[in-house]
């Protein structure tokens, strides 16, 4: 599709004297990295086109990629103006000024683009991040945390944004917890409570505390009082 559109471009230009072209494109060109916030955007199994696609074209504006990318000095991706992930929290974004000379690219220049609200990435134990003692880190930034507690903290994600108003993502990576592998056993005749405690264990990588384990308790036996309610049988 891309090579069709590039070829009635060409075909447009033959009939042109003396004229620049300049091809606004939107691809995925080899070369460049994609983000995880991309779109797949391949057609019939080609994902990626080569730069030779656009020879002889003066410069070649490309959109798709969020990222910054200088293909060819005439072949350039200006990325978004914003990042839509974080793991695009470390680019600067902007747009090119180029000039084009007589013969091509004759400079270009990377203007930033204002960014109202950074992303950035925290990780580190909860009541550490929670103290940090400048109040205005991060105060105004959009925050991914990483907590690194053996235990996972009771409310963490209200808490974290009592500090960080602005806390989107929050995941758990804990320090010295080993995986508890479980045997996979049948849940026929086991109590509720102790699959729950079972439950725990796998997820967290460590066992559920006393205090933990009576209110998986009382929250058992909680649900089995509903679920002894009688309920009337219509007639067949």
């Amino acid at each position: 599709m891309l090579g069709e559109a590039m070829r009635r471009v060409r075909a447009d230009l033959d009939k042109r004297a003396h004229t620049r072209s300049v091809v606004l494109a939107h691809a995925f060109v080899a070369g460049a990295q994609p983000s995880e916030s991309e779109r797949d955007i391949s057609v019939g199994g080609v994902s990626r086109v080569p730069t030779g696609i656009f020879d002889d074209i003066d410069y070649v504006a490309l959109g798709h990629l969020h990222g910054r990318h200088v293909l060819e000095d005439h072949i350039r991706y200006s990325g978004s103006p914003l990042a839509y992930s974080f793991g695009e929290s470390d680019r600067v974004k902007g747009s090119w000024l180029v000039d084009l000379g007589p013969t091509g690219v004759s400079a270009a220049h990377f203007i930033e683009a204002p960014v109202p609200r950074r992303l950035v990435r925290l990780t580190g134990d909860l009541e550490t991040l929670l103290s940090d003692p400048d109040p205005d880190r991060h105060e105004h930034d959009w925050v991914r945390v990483t907590l690194t507690d053996a235990l996972r903290p009771a409310r963490a994600m209200e808490r974290l944004r009592r500090r960080f108003e602005h806390t989107l993502v929050l995941s758990f990576a804990p320090t010295g917890a080993t995986p508890v592998q479980l045997p996979i056993a049948s849940v026929v005749g086991r109590r509720d409570h102790e699959i729950a405690l079972d439950f725990v264990a796998e997820l967290r990588g460590v066992p559920a505390t006393s205090v933990e384990s009576d209110l998986l308790l009382e929250a058992c036996d909680a649900c089995c009082e509903d679920t002894d309610l009688d309920v009337p049988v219509g007639e067949a």
